[in-house]
This record gives structure tokens, sequence and C-alpha cells, in this order.
């Protein structure tokens, strides 16, 4: 990622340099000639392009980046969205509508609210067996995401690969206490996950 910054700013630099030293030499007094005159300013003009063209290929590749990192986060967090609906309904007062997929995929402020219901309320039996059955499901599958994790970022991989150990952890709990333990630190590694962005 540094190396391909640095070939772009690099050339970036050296048109900017070069275009500076032509101008400096054709608006510098007393010289004439047909290089000063005719030459010169294309010159100028060459490194001007340059300039612009390196720069906006670097904005596309920039926005290019940003685009495919952004893809990377919305399918790990998508992978989640099992997880985070069971908990939604556990916690779904009566007559309300659950929430949205896409605001369980793409809504960091979720983790928070969950985490806060978690601390007021507890599971009733059925929620637990569901949140069990689905870490089982999910965990095999968030496995398979450290590699894309690690796409974006160390510490991506890192609190991904805490998100399975909780998963895991999940899957194995057979009490009341160990079952929302391992949900609230999921919750709290997922939170960790998203504060980074991407």
């Amino acid at each position: 990622m540094q190396a391909s910054r640095m070939l772009l700013i690099a050339p970036m630099m050296l048109f900017g340099l070069a275009g500076i030293g032509f101008y400096l030499y054709f608006i510098y007094p007393g010289i004439s000639g047909p290089f000063h005159d005719n030459l010169v300013p294309e010159l100028i003009g060459f490194c001007l392009e340059g300039f612009f063209l390196v720069g906006l290929l670097s904005l596309i590749q920039r926005n290019r980046e940003r685009a495919r990192k952004k893809d990377l986060w919305l399918s790990l967090r998508g992978s989640l969205r099992g997880i985070l609906s069971n908990l939604d309904i556990a916690f779904l007062s009566p007559n309300s509508e659950p929430a949205d997929s896409l605001v369980l995929e793409q809504d960091t402020k979720v983790v928070a609210h969950f985490m806060r219901e978690l601390k007021d309320n507890r599971l009733n039996l059925r929620s637990m067996v569901a949140l069990k059955q689905e870490g089982i499901k999910t965990l095999s599958l968030a496995q398979d995401m450290i590699p894309v994790a690690a796409q974006l970022s160390a510490a991506h991989m890192r609190w991904w690969i805490a998100i399975v150990d909780n998963m895991r952890q999940l899957a194995k709990a057979q009490t009341r206490e160990k079952i929302e333990e391992s949900v609230f630190l999921l919750l709290e590694n997922i939170d960790e996950f998203d504060r980074l962005r991407y």
C-alpha cells in the first residue's frame, strides 16, 4: 500500500518540480531563443498535464481501494447478520417490527444497543437456543473469512479472530451464564471491529 502510494507521489513531484523549474527559466529576464520561446512553454504544459493526470489516477485508485475495502467490510459484517438478527428478535418489544437486514449489517450503533439490552435483560430459553444454533452455523463461515479480514488490516484480522473465538465459545456453552457471557464478549469484539471501520 505504501509502495503504491509512493509510485504515484514520485511522478507528481517530478512533474511538479520540473514544471516549476521550466516556468522559472521561462520568466527569467534576458534569456531568449528558439528553445526558450518555443519549447519551454510546451514543456511547462507537458509537466502540468502530467501532474494533473497522475493526480487524477491517484484519486481514482484511492476511490477504488476505498470501495474495495468497503465491500470487504460489508461482507464480514454481513456474515454476522444471523446472530444480530437473533438478538434483535430476543429483545424485540411487543408489537414491534424486527430491524431491517441492512440496518443489522451496516449500522454500527446496533451492537451498542444490544450490549445495553443484554446488561439490562436476561435472554429467554428460546433465544439462547436460537443464538447457540446460529453460532454453530456461522462459525465455519466466520473462520473462512479470516483472510478477508486480513485484507483490511492486521487490526481487523485480530478482532475478527477474537469474534471467531467468541462464536466457538458460544457453540460450546452449556449454561445460561456461559451463553450470555459469550454473547456479550462477542458483541464487545464486534463493536471493537466496527470502530476500525475501513
